[in-house]
């Protein structure tokens, strides 16, 4: 402990450390528009190369916001990502609250890697606006798993040679809405089932004409002369099956009858069905390849898919994978959400989210018994449909209710989160905008996405184990023999 104090007091006195040793200091920028007059706005690129935001505002309440975003971008990340979820979250700083957000250094799935970054963004923000007295970790869909382990990772107090310390861990409590909080594998079935459902009714992703590839691949691997489709291009083939951009009554017969399958098989909505097809092909393409070097997690075993017109036909025509164990546990080990978790949680779920399914909360609470954690999780029901359509009336309810929670260390109600929402000032639209349902009672994730007759061991059944880099002209074999699709499901080529 002797050596440990002087070298802390032969440390610099520095700002953001972190930022400084990439020589890209935090420079100050203007605020996005919807920040309230006089808020600070600073950026730059920490060591790692993720970009941070931080922005105080003129009347701060002495509380920081840290947030972990959504998704898991594919593209370079860079400052416009935060940036731009600065300005989604702009009812933090308009409530008084401080912000701090990471771009994550690298597109793609890796939710630990992304973990790290989060925690360097709320170090930045301390360092150069100094200690808050509470601080509350908010993940938003995908970024609800990414802050379950920034709350289970950081739990030492922060020390500076030159600022006196608080003596409490990092974060206070932690704020996860419409959270996909079951893991990739888990998360991912059920775009695996909407892709293959999808192709043995539509039978254009591939088409008949190019070269057949194991559907868990999401595309085969770039370079390979096989993976040129395009999100227009795969848009232009849902269109052509579904006619999902028109109004049902401008749908032919075969688009009317593709459509209702999918969405009556997958249980995933319209309003979904183009975005989590294009997740099952490019994500899908870099979590195989990129990640885990070819090997397949994703498998359909034993799944007996309900809801078309035609269910043995359906089931006939659909391919059938066994996921690789191995590789199902490396996904496991990156994106299942931490459980140990030492303070407050509250989750914040649309009843209808399209994107992550309510049931994903029936999960997260199971998960969290089995170590004894039930106990420190609230879960709060909004009567909503859109993914990203948390109002600020619920967000400011639920940070009350945080706030409530640690001061009186008693968990609040359902019910008393509801009435606090309706009590807000009028600017934050409590009449329209809380739609809180606290007696929803929540359905298991089974009833959602069907369960797997998971392999145990690494097996040589049809996809499992590494796949093979393809030749640029070879097609790989398919899962079944190729068929037409089941009757009027078929949709015009």
């Amino acid at each position: 402990m002797t050596l440990l104090a002087a070298a802390l007091a032969c440390a610099p006195a520095v700002g953001s450390a972190q930022l400084r040793l990439s020589g890209e200091l935090p420079q100050s920028q203007p605020c996005p528009a919807a920040l309230p007059a006089g808020s600070t706005c600073l950026a730059g690129r920490d060591y790692l190369g993720a970009s941070v935001w931080l922005a105080k505002p003129a009347q701060w309440n002495g509380q920081l916001i840290v947030f972990a975003h959504d998704g898991s971008d594919l593209a370079e990340p860079g400052p416009a990502r935060s940036r731009q979820d600065l300005s989604r979250w702009a009812v933090w700083l308009q409530a008084g609250y401080g912000w701090a957000g990471s771009s994550y250094r690298q597109g793609g799935l890796e939710m630990q890697a992304a973990v790290d970054d989060t925690e360097r963004a709320r170090q930045a923000w301390v360092a150069e606006f100094g200690a808050p007295q509470r601080t509350l970790l908010h993940g938003h869909g995908w970024g609800a798993g990414v802050a379950t382990h920034v709350a289970a990772r950081y739990t030492t107090p922060d020390l500076h040679p030159r600022r006196p310390g608080t003596g409490r861990p990092p974060y206070d409590a932690l704020l996860l809405s419409n959270g996909v909080l079951v893991g990739a594998g888990r998360a991912y079935d059920g775009w695996l089932d909407l892709r293959v459902v999808y192709q043995a009714v539509c039978n254009n992703h591939p088409r008949p004409d190019e070269p057949v590839y194991p559907l868990w691949m999401g595309l085969p691997p770039a370079g390979s002369g096989q993976a040129g489709l395009t999100r227009a291009e795969l848009a232009q083939r849902v269109e052509a099956c579904t006619g999902l951009s028109k109004p049902p009554g401008q749908r032919s017969a075969a688009q009317r009858q593709a459509l209702q399958t999918l969405t009556g098989v997958t249980r995933i909505p319209e309003s979904a069905v183009q975005t989590l097809l294009a997740d099952a092909t490019w994500q899908f393409q870099d979590i195989v390849w990129r990640k885990l070097k070819g090997k397949n997690p994703f498998g359909n075993e034993g799944v007996r898919y309900t809801g078309s017109g035609d269910d043995e036909a359906l089931n006939r025509q659909v391919p059938r994978y066994v996921s690789d164990p191995a590789a199902r546990a490396a996904l496991a080990d990156d994106t299942d959400p931490a459980t140990r978790l030492n303070l407050p949680v509250l989750t914040l779920h649309a009843v209808r989210d399209p994107i992550a399914p309510v049931e994903y909360e029936t999960e997260f609470r199971r998960v969290l018994a089995e170590v004894g954690n039930a106990g420190r999780l609230l879960q709060l029901y909004t009567d909503d449909d859109a993914h990203d359509g948390i109002t600020d009336a619920q967000a400011l309810s639920a940070a009350a209710a945080l706030s409530d929670w640690l001061d009186q260390q008693k968990m609040p109600l359902p019910a008393d989160v509801a009435d606090t929402c309706r009590q807000l000032a009028p600017r934050w639209k409590p009449a329209s905008d809380c739609r809180y349902l606290s007696r929803y009672q929540n359905a298991p994730l089974a009833s959602r996405v069907s369960e797997r007759q998971r392999e145990t061991v690494p097996s040589l059944v049809k996809g499992s184990g590494p796949a093979v880099m393809l030749p640029a002209a070879a097609a790989v074999a398919p899962a079944v023999p190729a068929a037409p699709a089941p009757g009027p499901a078929s949709a015009p080529r």
